[in-house]
């Protein structure tokens, strides 16, 4: 069973998805902030990351930037998902460390292409 960490603050939005996921067969571990993302990265080991930008605290950028820094979760892919739908938007996510990027709302069967294409790499 894939393991997925989702880290997103707005509680409407986390249990949509993360409902939607598990029908899909997938395991949701669910971080409200960008500290707490951090730290679940390195207990749960997930098999990928779906980042929420705006996050309380530290945002999505700075939590992947400490998620990609870390040795023990440097090589876990992280998608990066965010309202702001810019190419400058996506170019900061990459930087960041983020492996790809998807837009809010989620279309749930573009996201998981992106998965699968990032976890059959991995």
């Amino acid at each position: 069973m894939t393991r997925v960490l989702l880290v997103e603050d707005n509680e409407m939005n986390s249990d949509m998805l993360s409902r939607r996921m598990e029908r899909k067969g997938f395991q949701v571990f669910i971080a409200k902030d960008g500290l707490e993302g951090v730290s679940m990265a390195g207990e749960v080991n997930p098999d990928i990351i779906l980042m929420d930008m705006s996050l309380p605290g530290i945002d999505g950028w700075e939590a992947t930037r400490r998620i990609k820094a870390a040795p023990e979760t440097t090589s876990i892919p992280v998608v990066a998902l965010t309202a702001h739908a810019m190419a400058s938007d996506r170019e900061k996510a990459l930087e960041a460390g983020c492996d790809d990027f998807d837009t809010k709302p989620v279309d749930l069967g573009r996201l998981l292409e992106i998965m699968e294409k990032l976890l059959s790499a991995s």
